[in-house]
């Protein structure tokens, strides 16, 4: 849909921004949906950041997605925040009400739907494994925690980023160093790499753990999407588990944003589809 002068306009600002992939799925999705809206992608450096915010109040822009490195300086320009923001400390998304930026942080929201879209897969008293203790790991593990999984195991090399990302699941959380995580990782019903091992141009030995403890009935999740398979996932599956890499988080995390902004139902498959044909 060509933009007219009643067009809404949502964007997305990082540093940098350029490769996102955020303004196929959105703008996607707009059509999908007959929605008069426009998305597009900004390059914000850091100390741009306040004046940025001040742009979208100025301007009416009623979206705003916000990338690394700038998720947690957002908080802190936001006129309010959504709970699970606040307990994260990091926005993604802003919601603007007439100048009220409200932040918001879809990640967790969109790794548990897309959980369920792609697996049935329902966190409600499951056990699961998280590697990783940086941002997505966790607003993985909140969401989890939400949805009401029954343990979460945090595995990461730096103990206290691991105990800080384990105490958001309370007493359901535990920190386990990766040597002593083989019982963890084969007990599991869901495991998550929500570290970077594995991105790029990876070796054949370049993963986070040893995947062949996996097996059938397991679920793995590596959230890295460049390359779409990495020497992780295809161990795991090779085991018998059932593997995804990071494309549906990415979608599902993107379609919340958009009920955020529209009120309308995201068209999920094709959000889907457009990040796929994207990355070829």
């Amino acid at each position: 849909m060509a933009p007219t002068g009643t067009t809404r306009l949502a964007v997305v600002i990082g540093d940098p921004v350029r490769h996102s992939l955020s303004p196929t799925l959105m703008n996607a999705a707009f059509d999908a949906a007959g929605l008069d809206w426009t998305y597009v992608a900004l390059e914000v450096g850091a100390s741009s950041l306040p004046d940025a915010f001040a742009g979208v109040r100025a301007l009416g822009i009623e979206g705003l997605s916000i990338t690394m490195p700038h998720k947690e300086s957002a908080a802190a320009c936001a006129d309010r925040l959504s709970p699970v923001a606040e307990r994260l400390g990091a926005v993604n998304c802003i919601v603007n009400s007439g100048g009220l930026l409200t932040g918001h942080n879809t990640d967790g929201e969109g790794f548990v739907r897309s959980l369920k879209h792609g697996f049935s897969f329902d966190p409600n008293g499951k056990r699961c494994v998280v590697l990783g203790a940086g941002g997505s790991a966790r607003s993985i593990v909140l969401a989890l925690s939400d949805a009401g999984a029954s343990e979460i195991v945090v595995v990461n090399r730096t103990l206290g980023r691991a105990e800080r990302a384990a105490a958001l699941a309370g007493d359901r959380g535990e920190v386990v160093a990766l040597e002593g995580a083989h019982s963890d990782l084969s007990d599991a019903d869901l495991v998550v790499n929500a570290t970077s091992v594995g991105m790029g141009e990876p070796g054949p030995n370049d993963v986070p753990f040893d995947a062949s403890v996996m097996h059938e009935g397991q679920i793995l999740v590596d959230i890295v999407y460049k390359p779409l398979e990495t020497p992780l996932l295809a161990t795991a599956r090779a085991q018998g588990a059932s593997v995804a890499n990071g494309v549906a988080m990415l979608a599902h995390q993107a379609a919340v944003q958009f009920e955020l902004w529209t009120g309308v139902d995201a068209p999920i498959d094709v959000m889907l589809a457009s990040v796929a044909s994207q990355l070829g």
